[in-house]
C-alpha cells in the first residue's frame, strides 16, 4: 500500500513535568502525516484493519528534556462493539510508534497503555483527535444538570487535568515515545440523553464501554499491534475511579449482561497493571471517608459545614473502616487501620515522606522560605515532621459541602452519575434518601442501586468478592491539598491490593492538589519495569 506524505499543521502542547517537586515542562508536537486507505467499515465489524492507518510524526521532549522525534501509526474512531448506543462515544484510537529517533522500533509485543479521559463521570470522545493524546470530552450535561464533583479548576493541580477533571495526554505521549503503544478509548458518560428523552450513559455505561475497548483490543490478538496480555490502564480522577475498577475487575461476570447488549467481543477483559491518579471511588462510603478527613475544615467562604450531618458520617465511615480489617502496608508498622489510628498512619506512611521528599529537593535557600512560611513543619535536616491538625490546617478550606457525593438536594455529579433512563439525579445512599430535601415520595434508595455500587467500585471486587482475575500491580498518586476526595480511599485501596498480594506503587505529591501527575517519567519507566519491556524493540 503505498501511502502519500502530506503537510499538516503544527501543534504545540505543553505538560507538568519532573519527578518528585511539580516543575513546568513539556511535550512539543510538529506533526505531519501521510494518509492511508481507511477500511470504510461501516459494518461494526470487530476485526482490527492493520492497514486503515494514517502515518504521523511528532516532536516528543521527555521529562529529562530531551526532544525525541517519532513517527506512528494511528487508527482513528474504531468502533469497538457490534451493537454500538452511540458510536460517538464508543470507539477508540489506536497509536504505534514505529520509528523513533531515526531508528525503526517493533512495537508488536511492547506493552499497551490504555488511557482514558474520563473526568467527573461525563461522557468522553475520540472522534475528533486529530493524533495521539487528542481524546476529549464530549456531550456534557443537559441544561441544569449537576455539576461533576471532581471537575472544575481543580485548585492547586500542576495543570495536569482537562475542564472536567480528566486526564491531559502527559501518559500518551510519554508511553508513545517510549516505544508502547497507545489506546485511546472513548466512552458514554452522565448526561447523554436520546432523541425520546432518555439517559444512556449513567452507572455503569462507562466501566461497560472500556471493558468493551479492553475486549476488542485482546479479540484482536496478532493483529492489533502491542501485547494484549500486558494491558496497563491509566485515567485520573473519576477515570481514576474507573481505571481501578477495570483492574479490579477483570473478566467479572456481574458485566456480562451489559457487555452482550451493545456486542461487545467475545475476549476477556482483564488487564494487566493499574495507574490511577486521585482516583473518586468506593462512592457508597465517600461522603463519611470525606467528613472523617476534611470534617473539621470550612469552606472557602469560611462558612463551616452542618457539623451534625458531617459527624453522622464520620461515624459511617469508622463502622465502615472496622468492617474492612486492613492492614497497613508493609514496613508501616501499622497492624489494622481504624478511624483512631488513620491519622496517624496517613502521616507516617504518606505525608511526612511525601514533605520530606519536596524539602530535600528544595535548595537551601528556598528550603528555609518555604520552612519560615509553614512553621507547622519540624524539619531536622533529614525529615518532615508535623502533627495531623497542623496539615490540616496547612491544607486550609475544603472543596465540597456536605454530603460531598450523595447530595440532600441532589446536586452532586455522582447522583447524576447514578440516574436512570428517566431520572436525572438519584441517591445511591441510605443516608442521602432519608434526608432528601427536594420533596421526593419515598426516602429510600431504589431498587436496583445496591447492583449499580457494585458495578462501580472496585472495592467489591477486592473485598466482597475478591476477584482472581485482578491486576496485580497498582500505580496510585494524590495530591495532598486534593480536597476533592478523601486520602483514605486511596489508602484503602492500596493497603486491600497489597494485602492480596499485589504489587502497589503509591505516593501522595506534596502540596499538589486534585489532578496533579508530577511524575509521568516514573510511570512509564513503572511499566516497563512490570511487565518485563525494558525498552522499545529495534527491528
Amino acid at each position: 500500500m503505498k501511502h502519500r506524505a502530506i503537510k499538516r499543521r503544527n501543534v504545540v502542547i505543553g505538560i507538568g513535568a519532573t519527578a518528585g517537586v511539580a516543575a513546568v515542562g513539556g511535550i512539543a508536537l510538529n506533526a505531519g502525516a501521510a494518509t492511508a486507505n481507511a477500511s470504510g467499515s461501516g459494518d461494526n465489524s470487530l476485526v482490527f484493519d492493520p492497514d486503515a492507518y494514517t502515518e504521523l510524526t511528532t516532536t516528543v521532549t521527555d521529562t529529562e528534556g530531551t526532544e525525541r522525534a517519532v513517527t506512528y501509526h494511528f487508527w482513528k474512531a474504531i468502533t469497538y462493539v457490534s451493537k454500538p448506543v452511540d458510536a460517538t462515544y464508543q470507539s477508540l484510537n489506536v497509536s504505534v510508534p514505529v520509528e523513533i529517533d531515526g531508528t525503526a522500533v517493533d512495537a508488536s509485543n511492547a506493552p499497551i497503555l490504555l488511557a482514558n479521559s474520563v473526568g467527573g463521570y461525563m461522557p468522553s470522545s475520540v472522534a475528533d483527535a486529530t493524533g495521539v493524546g487528542g481524546a476529549s470530552m464530549g456531550g456534557g450535561a443537559p441544561s441544569g444538570a449537576p455539576t461533576a464533583s471532581a471537575s472544575a479548576s481543580a485548585p492547586g493541580a500542576n495543570g495536569n487535568t482537562n475542564a472536567t477533571g480528566g486526564a491531559m495526554n502527559t501518559n500518551q505521549l510519554l508511553a508513545l515515545a517510549a516505544g508502547y503503544v497507545v489506546v485511546e478509548p472513548g466512552a458514554r458518560g452522565r448526561g447523554l440523553k436520546n432523541s425520546a428523552g432518555e439517559y444512556y450513559g449513567s452507572a455503569p455505561a462507562v466501566i461497560v464501554d472500556l471493558k468493551a475497548a479492553v475486549r476488542y483490543v485482546r479479540s484482536n490478538k496478532g493483529c492489533i499491534p502491542g501485547n494484549v496480555d500486558r494491558i496497563v490502564s491509566a485515567g485520573t480522577s473519576a477515570g481514576g475511579a474507573v481505571s481501578t475498577l477495570l483492574g479490579a475487575s477483570g473478566d467479572s461476570p456481574i458485566y456480562d449482561r451489559h457487555l452482550e447488549e451493545i456486542g461487545a467481543a467475545d475476549a476477556s477483559d482483564a488487564i494487566f497493571a493499574v495507574g490511577a491518579w486521585c482516583p473518586i471511588t468506593d462512592l457508597e462510603h465517600a461522603d463519611g471517608a470525606y467528613e472523617w478527613n476534611w470534617g473539621t475544615n470550612a469552606l472557602s467562604t469560611g462558612k463551616q459545614v452542618d457539623q451534625t450531618v458531617s459527624k453522622d458520617l464520620g461515624s459511617q465511615f469508622a463502622e465502615y473502616q472496622a468492617k474492612l480489617r486492613l492492614r497497613g502496608l508493609k514496613g508501616s508498622g501499622f497492624g489494622t487501620l481504624t478511624a483512631r489510628n488513620y491519622d496517624e498512619y496517613l502521616l507516617k506512611q504518606y505525608m511526612e515522606p511525601s514533605a520530606t521528599t519536596y524539602l530535600a529537593a528544595l535548595s537551601d535557600s528556598d528550603r528555609e522560605t518555604y520552612l519560615a512560611k509553614n512553621t507547622f513543619i519540624t524539619w531536622d535536616g533529614e525529615k518532615a515532621a508535623f502533627t495531623w491538625a497542623g496539615f490540616l490546617t496547612h491544607v486550609g478550606a475544603r472543596k465540597k459541602t456536605v454530603p460531598a457525593f450523595d447530595a440532600f438536594d441532589l446536586s452532586a455529579g455522582e447522583n447524576n452519575e447514578f440516574g436512570s433512563a428517566t431520572t436525572a439525579n438519584r441517591h445511591f445512599t441510605a443516608y442521602g434518601a432519608k434526608n432528601d430535601t427536594t420533596g421526593l415520595s419515598t426516602k429510600r434508595v431504589e431498587s436496583d442501586i445496591p447492583e449499580l455500587l457494585n458495578l462501580m467500585n472496585p472495592m467489591y471486587h477486592l473485598v466482597e468478592k475478591v476477584n482472581g482475575k485482578r491486576s496485580r500491580h497498582w500505580w496510585i498518586r494524590l495530591g495532598t491539598n486534593d480536597t476533592d476526595t478523601s486520602h483514605v480511599i486511596s489508602a484503602n485501596l492500596a493497603a486491600r491490593a497489597e494485602n492480596l498480594g499485589d504489587e502497589v506503587d503509591h505516593l501522595y505529591y506534596w502540596d499538589q492538589g486534585h489532578g496533579a501527575n508530577t511524575d509521568p517519567g516514573d510511570f512509564i519507566t513503572w511499566i516497563a519495569e512490570v511487565t518485563g519491556y525494558k525498552k522499545a524493540k529495534k527491528k
